[in-house]
């Protein structure tokens, strides 16, 4: 989705000069008529929507300082860009003062706006990042900071927010990946448990002999090896939630402990004398068919009813497409921000093939995926070729090679041909000849014994190599030793530009 820029202006020429260039820029514009319909536009639902403002200091009515002095009260934490003819020192700084975060002068260079407006969303982004993740450690992340626009995580969230209200015990099921734990977390930070201690167990990743001292605990000299006393879980979540994920995986025995500390609301620490009071809100989470285990013996049918009081069914994210894009985002701004890469975002193409993707491994798999696409990525902007995985999984987006010369005869290679071993098994359209699979030549002089042209050889060079390694791109540059971005040059210098169209 992109963002969405208020241009707050009352000249109409430069506000459609300022629309055209915000759409030119990939965003989405909404211009008003002075400040006052500005705060109106602000104020209302759409206004929530709005990640950047571009104002004009000098308007009848209301002008742009007083424009800012009221947003503070508004949205004081959106960035503005102010304008205008006068750009004086004293201007500026008033501007400052007053909120503006950064300043441009009449007439406007489209790329210094450009600049402007992408280096203040990318810190308005990681502002946001930083504050969820602010939200996360201390236990009151909310729905709100779910990225969740499909119409099938609708439902998700209502009976999330529903649950919360109460201590009922909630099962939250879906696939690996899906996010099972942020809902847990949003499901606290929206009940009287807000701020109180979060603590998960993946249940699958514990040795089944310390399951019972790593859930309940267990006193000093409770068994070899036990040097001192430990709190488990339950007692660490006391007084806030505690989230079993994958917790089909708890060995039977197991489970009938941890149904008696739910119907008691005691456990019983390892090696301990008496029973142990807590205090604690059940979350469980599981990727497997609980019904069928129940009915094959796997589980215990008396647990699995407790557990299940409030299911909550999280939907896979090729289910709920709509919120790859907005999830894209996310991970471009703070992976780029990680790694310390200018990448912004996701051509319209890319995006294309990451929504016609399945995902099997679901919204973890979409966050690794663009982890590594940041990565290899050597421009300013996610493009195909920073996708190969997927790519070469998705039918209709395999990467363009362009034709090549007639092959050499495959029964010898002339005098003079350079023969490269392992050449696979390349179509002969590639313009080399093949050898029993085993070696490619490329001629390096002409039928009339001529020395051909070194760039002749090397858009030959190029195109094997295309074939190769199936137009992936970053392989393509590394196999053959030169950067990325050389190698981009290079095609566009030899006429080769279809292979990455």
């Amino acid at each position: 989705m992109a963002s969405r820029v208020l241009i707050v202006e009352d000249d109409p020429a430069q506000r459609r000069i300022l629309e055209e260039l915000v759409k030119r820029f990939g965003l989405d514009p909404l211009a008003v008529e002075g400040g006052l319909r500005g705060l109106e536009t602000l104020k209302s639902a759409a206004g929530g929507l709005i990640e950047l403002v571009i104002l004009d200091l000098n308007m009848p009515g209301m002008d742009g300082l007083e424009f800012l002095e009221k947003l503070q009260a508004i949205r004081g934490d959106l960035p503005v860009i102010v304008q205008t003819a006068q750009g004086s020192i004293e201007t500026v700084i008033k501007a400052m003062r007053a909120g503006a975060d950064d300043f441009v002068v009449k007439p406007i260079s489209p790329e210094r706006l450009r600049v402007s407006m992408q280096n203040l969303l990318k810190v308005n982004a990681l502002t946001e990042e930083v504050k969820r993740l602010n939200r996360k450690v201390s236990g009151v992340l909310t729905f709100d900071d779910i990225i969740a626009h499909s119409p099938v995580m609708a439902n998700v969230l209502r009976l999330g927010r529903r649950g919360a209200q109460s201590n009922i015990p909630m099962l939250i099921e879906g696939e690996s990946g899906v996010g099972k734990e942020m809902v847990a977390r949003a499901i606290q930070g929206e009940s009287d448990r807000a701020g109180k201690p979060f603590v998960a167990v993946n249940c699958g990743a514990i040795p089944e002999n310390l399951v019972e001292s790593i859930l309940f605990g267990h006193e000093k000299g409770a068994f070899t090896g036990a040097t001192g006393k430990h709190n488990g879980k339950f007692q660490e979540a006391d007084g806030g939630t505690l989230f079993l994920d994958e917790v089909a995986d708890l060995p039977l025995d197991m489970q009938v402990k941890l149904l008696r500390a739910i119907q008691e609301g005691e456990i019983d620490p390892v090696g301990a004398r008496r029973p142990v009071k807590v205090n604690i809100r059940l979350i469980s989470a599981t990727n497997r068919n609980m019904i069928e285990m129940v009915k094959k013996g796997q589980f215990r049918e008396d647990l699995y009813y407790r557990l299940n009081v409030f299911p909550v069914m999280v939907p896979p994210l090729r289910d709920r497409k709509e919120d790859i894009p907005a999830l894209v985002d996310h991970f471009i701004t703070r992976f780029a921000a990680e790694e310390g890469r200018k990448v912004r975002a996701i051509d319209a193409e890319a995006l294309g093939l990451l929504k016609a993707y399945a995902w099997p491994g679901n919204v973890r798999q979409l966050e690794n995926t663009v982890f590594r696409a940041i990565v290899l990525c050597e421009t300013d902007m996610l493009e195909i070729q920073d996708f190969p995985q997927i790519a070469a999984m998705v039918e209709g987006y395999d990467v363009k090679i362009p034709a090549a010369p007639p092959a050499p005869q495959k029964a010898a290679l002339p005098q003079g041909t350079a023969a490269i071993a392992g050449g696979g098994n390349l179509p002969r359209s590639a313009g080399a000849a093949v050898s029993d699979g085993m070696a490619i030549g490329i001629p390096v002089v002409t039928d009339g014994g001529h020395m051909r042209k070194l760039e002749e050889v090397e858009a030959d060079m190029i195109r094997l190599a295309l074939h190769r390694y199936r137009g992936q791109m970053s392989e393509v540059a590394r196999k053959l030793g030169i950067g990325r971005s050389t190698l981009y040059r290079k095609m566009k210098d030899l006429g080769l530009e279809e292979a990455i169209g």
